[in-house]
């Protein structure tokens, strides 16, 4: 009889499984492989059949997680928006609800201190999703003249920042870090106040 933690007979998946439940609940560096495998309902030894260790278990999580958000964030902006800065929002959008719906892919990918560079496959998986907002951004700005256009993949990283933020702060469910508002409504007005500021949208009236 397999043992609990088998999904169909994908060992790997249910490793990846535990490791992100573990991830949510003690953070990155606060478990080890053998925890994971207990989880998974396997021997530790086991472990070793996929993955080298620790790191290469939590890279798998940050891996999955960042192709997941990729198609999140592809099927935020292309989304059917009235305006260009609707698909922009959308975007800001998306990651919060990433966020929320998947913690602990979340802190792997941005929590985990992970090596893009060591890891080719990561990087191009976290490109993707940093991609779709600096296309967001270069539409956005397209109405301005090339010479005194803000550079889009320099205020998408702003607006990228600002999610993160807000995410860690208010959207995150840490106790005590309950905002007045709700976190949609920070980061849109927040995009709004630095877009006006860059001149990239209209004051308002």
């Amino acid at each position: 009889m397999p043992k609990r933690g088998y999904h169909h007979g994908n060992l790997k998946q249910a490793l990846v499984d535990a490791a992100l439940q573990l991830i949510e609940q003690k953070g990155p560096s606060g478990f080890t492989v053998a925890e994971a495998a207990k989880s998974a309902g396997v021997t530790p030894a086991a472990v070793y059949r996929h993955f080298e260790g620790r790191e290469a278990l939590i890279a798998e999580c940050a891996l999955q997680g960042h192709r997941i958000f990729g198609d999140l964030m592809e099927h935020a902006y292309a989304g059917g928006h009235p305006s260009a800065l609707a698909a922009f929002e959308a975007t800001g959008r998306a990651y919060l609800a990433f966020a929320r719906k998947f913690p602990g892919h979340y802190v792997a990918m941005f929590e985990s201190g992970l090596s893009l560079q060591a890891n080719p496959d990561l990087a191009l998986a976290a490109q993707r999703s940093r991609e779709v907002l600096e296309t967001a951004a270069a539409k956005l700005s397209e109405h301005i003249p090339e010479d005194k256009r803000p550079p889009a993949s320099m205020f998408s990283a702003h607006i990228w920042a600002m999610s993160h933020g807000v995410v860690e702060l208010f959207a995150r469910g840490t106790p005590g870090a309950k905002a007045p508002f709700p976190p949609e409504d920070l980061l849109e007005t927040g995009i709004g106040i630095y877009l006006r500021g860059l001149g990239l949208i209209k004051p308002d009236s």
